[in-house]
């Protein structure tokens, strides 16, 4: 298999028919529920993992030969003097080390393999999984959170996922191959060794169960600090903190949740920590007990125990005490790792309400008809869609933008415009009516049509820490140098670049930090141009811009918008004079349409808004006003 390629699918959600899948008193899903789904993790390699098992059947079956070997060396080769016998029990026994040691590196280079290719598939299915979310999620979610999950989560399970199956396989089979051989020596003698093992499970057990609370404490507190890093230690959070004088507070901060998760980590590692070390002690006292049993039967006048037998039975047993306590261990480490998974399959069952349909409908040449057909929407109490609990965001709008048309958008802050604006690309979607494209509902398109057709320049402008052409080609991968130059005239962002001194292999820094407002505005704008989208989105692309950069920007956004349907969110008069129709929005519902002179003869609220726009001093942003 390929590096890039995977077999992998997500993980069936658990059936809530299956009596067997139900969860605990804490909300959790049942033991049995969660490995049965950790074991389907590892199905599109059981190929490989069954070569494995043979490899660990063929070692314990030849470690299990030693033993026997050295009996017949103390009980027969030395006492009768038999050299040549001698000789070849011990190559024997040389033999058995080395095929055991070629084994053991063969099952390691393959379940290592397999483990770090099922951790490739948590980490890609959670990424997967994220990009299909809506965006009210990630409104409501710390980035660092998510960032955890993906790093520290997954990140944890590695010993686990890479060792724990072959060590169960492994160590299981050495464990059965040992009482059966030690069986055969002597079953008075295996009765003796096997006589505590039901007390060190229930140990291992209740160790288990405490390190697993443990371990989900410690990863949220873990997903808790990545948070505070990433928001603090951003240039935005360097920034804020600086300037407000908060440097020491941020730090101080940091330590405090620092020191909890030290707390955490102690009791982790000290968790039945003296309940596993008296099985240690109590399995590494066994030698003196089997001695101690096989000469108080001889001096009772049992039967006596040949000496070759007793090396070669406490040998076994020696063989039998590192699988056993790996194997309890085993057990320990995964009640651990149930804590993990768990908060991985919470993310890879997170609902997607956004979906392509089952049969999508592909617009091969979009006209860029944009309706809004008595569209409603509310968000619910998480900020996610369509609660019912929610207050109603936009109610019964009913807009038509045909092709090549301009409409401006207006209103005071919550009415409900970029909701609208965000409708159209379905980043979120209606909760009643229809937003349709070229007369199709949007949720009826494929996801690349609506991506090909909508384009967004938002107030928000996100660039990645790359270079300038990176960034650009991300809206067109396969683009030229002169595709890419000719976007960036058509921006007004050219001449800036190549009086760089690596012009278009500037790296733009954090979020773009080396460059200014404005400039970042039109390297967006650039991007858009590039991807040459139909229909036009600009959520208040110039509101937080000084009147000389807005005018440069809205120079560039006049190139773009020419030939496209466009729909504008704006705070500044100067950016919807000139649309074809203008919306008044005023609590979720359209109260004044027309165009910029239709709506001043009206003498409503938008020519209250151009009254108060005209005079000095006052605030662009658009106000309710009485009527």
């Amino acid at each position: 298999m390929k590096p890039e390629e995977s077999t992998w699918t997500p993980p069936p959600r658990p059936d809530r028919s299956d009596r067997t899948d139900r969860t605990d008193r804490t909300g959790q899903p049942e033991e049995p529920a969660q490995l049965r789904r950790i074991f389907g993790l590892f199905r599109p390699y059981r190929g490989r993992l069954a070569i494995v098992g043979l490899l660990v059947g063929a070692s314990s079956l030849v470690s299990v030969a030693s033993p026997f070997l050295l009996r017949e060396i103390l009980d027969t080769a030395i006492p009768q003097g038999r050299t040549g016998l001698l000789s070849l029990l011990a190559l024997g026994m040389i033999a058995t080390a080395v095929v055991n040691s070629v084994f053991g590196v063969l099952q390691t280079l393959i379940s290592t393999t397999v483990g770090q290719r099922v951790m490739h598939d948590l980490r890609t299915g959670v990424y997967s999984q994220l990009q299909r979310m809506p965006l009210a999620f990630f409104t409501r979610t710390r980035t660092g959170e998510v960032q955890s999950r993906i790093a520290n989560d997954i990140g944890g399970m590695q010993a686990t996922v890479t060792s724990t199956a072959t060590s169960l396989v492994s160590n299981l089979t050495a464990v059965v191959a040992s009482v059966v051989a030690m069986l055969a020596l002597d079953w008075r003698l295996t009765a003796v060794s096997l006589l505590l093992l039901p007390l060190f499970v229930w140990i291992s057990r209740i160790v288990g169960r405490e390190r697993k609370k443990i371990t989900t404490d410690r990863q949220r507190q873990m997903a808790t600090m990545a948070a505070t890093v990433t928001e603090s230690l951003s240039v935005s959070g360097i920034l804020l903190g600086r300037t407000m004088g908060r440097a020491d507070s941020l730090t101080k901060s940091f330590a405090d949740e620092s020191e909890r998760l030290v707390d955490l980590e102690v009791r982790s590692n000290m968790a039945g920590r003296w309940r596993m070390s008296t099985i240690g002690i109590v399995m590494a006292a066994m030698p003196a007990v089997i001695y101690w049993a096989a000469g108080f039967a001889m001096g009772a006048g049992g039967t006596a125990v040949s000496i070759g037998t007793l090396v070669a039975f406490v040998s076994l047993q020696q063989g039998l005490f590192r699988p056993a306590v790996s194997l309890l261990s085993t057990g320990v480490q995964m009640q651990t790792s149930l804590a993990l998974f768990q908060r991985i399959f919470e993310y890879l069952d997170l609902p997607v309400d956004i979906t392509e349909p089952e049969r999508p409908v592909r617009i091969d040449t979009v006209r860029g008809e944009v309706r809004f057909d008595g569209v409603d929407f509310s968000y619910d109490d998480t900020g996610g869609k369509g609660g019912k609990g929610g207050q109603a965001t936009l109610r019964e709008i009913d807009l038509t933008v045909p092709s090549g048309g301009s409409l401006a958008v207006v209103g005071p802050t919550g009415s409900g415009k970029s909701t609208l604006s965000y409708l159209v690309p379905r980043l979120y979607d209606v909760t009643g009516g229809r937003v349709l494209l070229d007369g199709v509902d949007v949720r009826d398109l494929d996801f690349d049509t609506l991506a090909r057709a909508v384009g967004v320049v938002s107030q928000e402008t996100y660039l990645f820490h790359a270079s300038v052409a990176e960034n650009l080609r991300f809206a067109k991968p396969t683009a030229t140098d002169e595709e890419i130059e000719t976007a960036a005239r058509a921006a007004q962002i050219h001449d800036h670049i190549v009086s760089l001194p690596d012009g278009y292999d500037t790296l733009v820094g954090e979020r773009g930090y080396r460059f200014s407002g404005g400039e970042k505005q039109r390297l967006a704008i650039a991007r858009t141009i590039l991807r040459d989208p139909p229909v036009l989105i600009l959520d208040e692309a110039t509101s937080a811009l000084d009147t000389r950069t807005e005018h440069a920007v809205q120079q560039a956004i006049d190139a773009l918008s020419r030939g496209r349907t466009t729909i504008t969110i704006a705070h500044r008069l100067s950016t919807v004079r000139d649309a074809d129709q203008i919306v008044v929005l005023d609590k979720g519902r359209v109260a004044e349409r027309g165009s910029h002179d239709e709506l001043l003869r009206q003498d409503g609220r938008y020519a209250a808004l151009v009254r108060r726009d005209s005079l000095p001093g006052h605030a662009d942003e658009l106000a309710p006003v009485t009527t």
